[in-house]
């Protein structure tokens, strides 16, 4: 049996951008990535703690250490520049695996910066 754990966690993360007229997606520093453990083209799920809006994109690669995190496309209806989100990725394990797996969870500053 196969069950979805979480797999990583950008906790509270400061929108910088919003692009309406964009392919979509959500661009994320390559810092914030790789310190998540997130790939390019990875299916996440983004939550507002700002108006509690949740939804489901892929990531891109943004500026290595630039802090970005922009919504595209129709996402950037779904946030405000400068409202907080979480961007979560979970990862589908058989039940005794998921037992040991530790998920990875980044906390980043007021600047999207990695503490």
């Amino acid at each position: 049996m196969h069950i979805q754990v979480l797999k990583s966690k950008i906790h509270r993360v400061k929108i910088m951008q919003a692009e309406l007229h964009y392919v979509g997606s959500i661009t994320v520093d390559e810092d914030l990535m790789d310190a998540a453990n997130l790939i390019e083209n990875e299916k996440v799920q983004i939550v507002n703690i700002n108006n509690g809006e949740r939804l489901e994109t892929y990531v891109i690669k943004g500026v290595r250490g630039s802090g970005m995190v922009c919504l595209n496309g129709p996402a950037a209806r779904k946030a405000q520049v400068g409202d907080i989100v979480i961007i979560i990725s979970y990862a589908s394990m058989e039940f005794e695996e998921a037992k040991k797996h530790k998920p990875v969870i980044v906390f980043p500053d007021d600047h999207n910066k990695i503490i």
